[in-house]
């Protein structure tokens, strides 16, 4: 009878400890939670930036400008260049949720195209800020950009103010489908109709090389323009090259407020820039993201300042 008294008590004592791991194990899994789950919790946090290019002066700006708000607030910012290439956004992106980031910041090369690294990172329980061009695609928390139609309209108005009515101008384009050369296209064309004469529209893709053979191209079939538009001063600044070369007297106006083009406006050789202030635009990013990140409510759209710069 011992021998079966003590077996019922160390049969006992196995369901015991079994019911007891079940309920940690439980506990454990409450205790788990997703990123959006835990994001009160935390003292700090990692942020992924994937910037469409570092090798332009107002994306290397807004890069310094999230920096160093993310020094000041205590997180970590891993930052992706896509290099222009919509393909390696896509890889880039999904490397950082494979890192386990708690958000995302997306500065897209084609806003069409980063739809589904938008959702991929939707479907990871990653959240997703859109940083100055936004996304055509997925659940996106915040978008964080100037009102670029509103700096096209600024733009055209002026043009129109300088070259004058029926005056034939120049139009170059930034990366076909980003959202940016769409707004402002869009917003310089309605600040125009009817009041100017664009004899030649050609994409540029945002690069002052390419600006500068576009606008070369251009003058040849087009001798006698007088103004001419970039959705980005990078372009801007390649045409004013080709310009200078032609020895002709054309009015530039630019997008970004870049130092070579404030520099360019100052000494008189452009126009115009419209400032975009993307240092200020980083900033408010990670600040956004910070606040969302600790459950706070954020603004589904954040515009920032924009102002005309000319001499």
């Amino acid at each position: 009878m011992k021998k079966f008294s003590l077996f019922f008590t160390a049969l006992a004592l196995v369901f015991v400890l079994a019911a007891c791991s079940l309920d940690n194990g439980s506990s454990s899994k409450e205790g788990t939670s997703s990123k959006e789950g835990d994001k009160t919790t935390k003292d700090s946090f990692t942020i992924g930036l994937s910037i469409s290019t570092l090798n332009n002066p107002f994306f290397v700006t807004l890069n310094e400008g999230a920096q160093a708000k993310a020094d000041e607030l205590g997180a970590k910012l891993t930052v992706a260049d896509a290099q222009d290439n919509a393909s390696k956004q896509a890889s880039d992106v999904e490397d950082l949720i494979q890192q386990g980031v708690d958000l995302l910041l997306i500065n897209p090369v084609d806003s069409a195209a980063v739809a589904s690294a938008v959702e991929a990172a939707n479907a990871a329980g990653i959240p997703v800020i859109t940083v100055d061009r936004s996304s055509e695609g997925g659940e996106v928390v915040s978008h964080i950009a100037s009102d670029n139609v509103a700096g096209g309209e600024l733009a055209g108005q002026y043009l129109t103010e300088l070259v004058g009515k029926d005056a034939k101008v120049v139009e170059l384009e930034g990366v076909a489908g980003s959202s940016a050369a769409r707004d402002r296209g869009e917003g310089f064309n309605k600040a125009i109709d009817g009041k100017l004469n664009v004899v030649a529209k050609q994409t540029a893709n945002f690069n002052r090389a390419e600006g500068l053979t576009v606008m070369e191209n251009i003058l040849q079939a087009n001798p006698d323009v007088v103004g001419v538009f970039a959705h980005n001063d990078e372009m801007a600044l390649g045409a004013l090259e080709a310009i200078e070369a032609a020895g002709k007297d054309i009015k530039i106006v630019g997008f970004d407020a870049t130092d070579d083009a404030k520099a360019a406006v100052k000494a008189g050789k452009m126009a115009a820039t419209v400032a975009q202030k993307p240092d200020e635009i980083g900033s408010i990013a990670i600040e956004t993201a910070i606040k969302h990140l600790k459950g706070e409510t954020v603004e589904a759209s954040i515009p920032v300042e924009l102002e005309l710069i000319k001499k």
